[in-house]
């Protein structure tokens, strides 16, 4: 892969990832909920979550969802459940004059982990975009891993910027009516991203 190639899929890659989707909305909400200092199991949830959706679909798991109806049906469904869960979840959190309860690391990670996993609007993206950088002179396995980390580099750069500008809005919002309009218009989002996702052909 030439050095041309991989700067313009970085390029790419960085105008795709700024556009924000249903990871990017769930690492809003939780963060302008727990402060930027809970950012981390997030952004580790969305990088391991986007490494697992490449690194199957170059695999050849997106092959398979692109011509099964059926399993691209049922990853769907999947994930468009889980977008409406967490959405009614965030809809419903409690909200007080103090500063809001940080989600546990763990809960914060599985959740961004499985929504970004569970999209297969993103697997669907990597089989589509991934090969057109790809040299058929050069070794595959070799390009493949340095398109990988690469994108899963910038995916986890982009969650954290995300997180932190999001933490920092957090310190300035305190009244319980304004957070709970932040919950509110958050999870409203998170519901319709999941009924989007379980609509899209």
């Amino acid at each position: 892969m030439s050095l041309e190639t991989w700067l313009a899929f970085l390029a790419a890659t960085a105008i795709m990832l700024a556009i924000p989707g249903p990871t990017i909305l769930l690492v809003i909400g939780q963060s302008l909920g727990a402060g930027r200092r809970h950012a981390l199991p997030l952004v580790a949830g969305v990088a391991l979550g986007d490494l697992c959706a490449m690194t199957l679909s170059l695999a050849g798991l997106g092959a398979l969802l692109a011509a099964s109806a059926t399993a691209f049906a049922v990853l769907k469904w999947a994930g468009a459940a889980y977008l409406v869960y967490l959405g009614v979840k965030l809809w419903r959190a409690p909200v007080s004059a103090g500063a809001t309860p940080p989600l546990a690391a763990s809960a914060a990670f599985r959740q961004a982990f499985v929504v970004t996993a569970l999209n297969p609007k993103s697997i669907a993206f990597f089989v589509a975009f991934v090969p057109q950088f790809v040299s058929a002179q050069a070794p595959f396995l070799s390009q493949a891993a340095l398109l990988v980390v690469s994108f899963v580099t910038l995916a986890a750069l982009n969650a954290l910027l995300y997180a932190l500008l999001a933490g920092q809005a957090s310190s300035l919002v305190r009244r319980p009516s304004v957070r709970r309009g932040f919950n509110r218009a958050g999870g409203g989002v998170l519901v319709g991203a999941g009924f989007a996702l379980a609509l899209r052909r």
